[in-house]
């Protein structure tokens, strides 16, 4: 790699406020709402322009934006990191600033979800909510190897506003995207853009792979990291985490977290306070490239050595010197659970404790097999 290209950690925070629920949300019915409210006597406005005050016109497009935005605000947060030290000549305990961040809120309980490089090596969390109310936060759950953290909040009578979860499997290259946070500090901060790449693989905190993370050209800065990825439908489809830049700030090639996988982390880390999901020792084909080839099934990527996968003789996908490619096995049940996708395959699993035996159907050379595994743990 170039010495002077580098890979940089970012953060995203908050960047939504609140919306009448009772208002449209699409372009059209946005258009229809602001038509029926033009006054006999109002000078009217160019057709593919509208007015939302005396003073202002927008376009339908920029109309749904907007909306977005305040509809989507009250969920994302600002979080500020420090650590506790003793002055060397006072002896008294001192808090000092280490960094911040962006987050959102997962439900009405108080969970929060950043990333982990936002508050690791952190001893005090604060977590500043859309209505500007700012909270001591605990660390609840970690995942290095996802870059993701789980926040609590104890405080009671907060207003909380959870963020609608949406699908990364059905993303598509060229759909737009929405960023929210705080870029060297500048709160409520809104960037667009398109989904630029999808199945990209970059390295967690650990230097362990995350694999189908999403890359954007929406604007992500320092100070975005751990904010939320939206749909134009206001839904969240990954968490913003990384950055690939020369110079630190952003030069279109962002990184999100799928927030496929960002639901089953979540998931464990506030039941368990860690990730425990039963594996069989795979890695997979990207949902869009099973899509693209018209493939249903789960297919084998990779098979980890002396994982239950190997010992069963479950087999990965294989390249030759020339270029050519044979597909691993395609699994295709689990038990009596019909496998069509990835995420089937994984919802299926968690279905089952580590160390229990799953009946796994799989597809080689146009025939069907069936094997014993006995499940392992991710831990």
């Amino acid at each position: 790699m170039n010495r002077f290209l580098r890979l940089t950690l970012i953060c995203t925070c908050c960047l939504i406020a609140c919306v009448d629920k009772n208002q449209p949300s699409t372009p059209a019915a946005a258009e229809a709402r602001i038509d029926n409210e033009v006054k006999p006597n109002q000078p009217q406005v160019p057709k593919h322009r509208r007015a939302i005050d005396d003073a202002t016109t927008v376009t339908s497009v920029e109309l749904a934006t907007i909306n977005l935005f305040e509809e989507a605000s009250p969920s994302v947060c600002f979080i500020n990191t420090s650590n506790l030290a003793r002055n060397r000549w006072s002896r008294n305990i001192e808090e000092i600033p280490r960094g911040t961040g962006s987050g959102f809120v997962w439900d009405e309980q108080g969970h929060i979800v950043t990333n982990y490089h936002v508050i690791e090596g952190a001893n005090k969390v604060t977590v500043t909510l859309g209505d500007m109310g700012t909270y001591e936060a605990e660390v609840i759950g970690i995942e290095p190897n996802k870059d993701l953290a789980v926040l609590k909040l104890e405080e009671k009578g907060m207003t909380l506003t959870p963020i609608k979860i949406g699908s990364s499997d059905d993303l598509k290259v060229g759909q737009a995207v929405y960023a929210i946070g705080n870029p060297f500090g500048l709160d409520q901060t809104l960037t667009t853009g398109v989904i630029s790449a999808l199945g990209r693989e970059i390295n967690s905190v650990t230097g362990r792979p995350i694999k189908d993370v999403v890359q954007t050209d929406a604007a992500i800065n320092p100070g975005n990291s751990g904010g939320p990825l939206l749909d134009s439908s206001t839904r969240l489809i990954g968490v913003n985490t990384m950055i690939y830049s020369p110079s630190g700030a952003s030069a279109g090639i962002g990184f999100s977290i799928p927030v496929d996988e960002v639901n089953r982390v979540v998931s464990d880390l506030i039941k368990f306070g860690e990730v425990r999901r039963p594996i069989i020792g795979v890695s997979l084909l990207p949902a869009q490239y099973a899509r693209k080839y018209g493939i249903k099934g789960a297919v084998i990527m990779e098979v980890s050595p002396k994982g239950p996968a190997a010992q069963a003789g479950l087999i990965g996908t294989e390249s030759s010197n020339r270029g050519n490619v044979t597909l691993g096995d395609i699994i295709m049940r689990v038990n009596d659970d019909v496998v069509s996708s990835n995420n089937d395959l994984i919802l299926n699993l968690e279905k089952y404790n580590p160390g229990e035996e799953v009946k796994i159907t799989f597809i080689r050379n146009e025939k069907s097999y069936e094997t014993i595994i006995r499940l392992a743990s991710s831990l």
